[in-house]
């Protein structure tokens, strides 16, 4: 029987800030993340000019960093990654959270087999340093056509290895309802055909396909609705407005958001965490070991907004862990 201290629930150290605006050193984060007494270990992977730093931080607030993460392009990146699975273990990382960008470095779009031989190379490289690399279901990335990862998965699980993701299932809510964002690499006609379910309430979705297979070795947890408002209160150097794919997990103040606010939106959401809380609780092969808090204030998600991005992530651990206590519970009740 799992315990409540099987999981750990954490705050990337993005997410350490009210606004985008006047952005802490990290030591102060690391200070904020253990004072909050809420979380486990903060997550981060440092430039190499802040890696002393954290891990001096780290060690004066006896805050573990159990995870980092990158983003990547193939053909550029492939050292900076054996870098930063270095520095994980130096750090006492647990997992790499793997962003791999959609195009490769000479412009083309990966395909599923480089992307599965990709992870074939770093999970080899990662488990030998004991660091477990998690490949994100993300926007900007290969896996944004979100049927891409079970196609990947079966690619690397043929293989005879295990295929473990990173799981911010933001990036598949703020997709339903929402056909200008499911255009993204044609997903749309998957979508429509039936052959990709988004909606967490209906059989076969995608996400609880993921978490049935034991795929989610690690979490983000990020608040996003069904069409998520977009950003218009931040725009990209291009001049476009940010994505929308964060919305405030805490009633924000008038005046603090770009829209109305409804916590009745953010079922969809937590119905995602529920099924992955409840699944961990009942299946001992399930690896996740990890959630980190992951409100941010980049263009895409609460940059510019006037609510506490640090506030929201500190009410969204405190509600995880009430979760977990309830599947853990429930799990219990149904073996006695």
């Amino acid at each position: 029987m799992r315990q409540l201290g099987d999981l750990k629930i954490g705050c990337t150290a993005g997410g350490t800030t009210h606004q985008d605006t006047n952005i802490p050193d990290i030591a102060t984060k690391v200070r904020m993340v253990k004072e909050a007494g809420v979380f486990d270990f903060i997550d981060r992977t440092p430039p190499d000019e802040e890696f002393r730093d954290l891990l001096k931080a780290s060690e004066q607030y006896d805050l573990p960093i159990l995870a980092g993460g990158w983003f990547y392009t193939l053909g550029r990146d492939e050292t900076l990654f054996e870098q930063n699975i270095i520095k994980g273990r130096l750090l006492g990382n647990k997992v790499q959270n793997v962003q791999v960008m959609t195009n490769h470095a000479d412009g083309h779009v990966l395909t599923d087999a480089e992307v599965a031989d990709f992870y074939m190379r770093a999970h080899d490289f990662g488990m030998r340093h004991g660091v477990v690399p998690c490949f994100e279901v993300h926007v900007n990335m290969w896996s944004e056509h979100l049927g891409r990862v079970e196609k990947v998965a079966a690619l690397v699980k043929a293989r005879g290895v295990p295929f473990y993701m990173t799981l911010d299932h933001s990036h598949v809510i703020f997709k339903i309802d929402n056909p200008e964002e499911q255009k993204v690499q044609d997903m749309k006609a998957d979508v429509d055909s039936g052959a990709l379910i988004l909606d967490p309430s209906k059989p076969g979705n995608v996400a609880k396909k993921w978490i049935d297979a034991n795929f989610i070795h690690h979490a983000h947890a990020r608040a996003a609705v069904p069409a998520n408002p977009i950003n218009i209160w931040a725009k990209h150097p291009d001049g476009r407005f940010g994505r929308g794919i964060q919305y405030p997990f805490m009633k924000p103040n008038p005046g603090e958001y770009v829209a109305d606010w409804d916590e009745a939106r953010l079922e969809p959401w937590k119905r995602v965490v529920r099924d992955l809380l409840a699944h961990h609780a009942t299946h001992d092969e399930s690896p996740i070991g990890q959630i980190s808090c992951e409100h941010i204030p980049a263009c895409d998600y609460g940059m510019g907004h006037k609510y506490s991005i640090f506030e929201n992530n500190v009410a969204c651990a405190r509600w995880i862990r009430e979760e977990w206590a309830k599947a853990l519970a429930a799990a219990n009740a149904k073996t006695h």
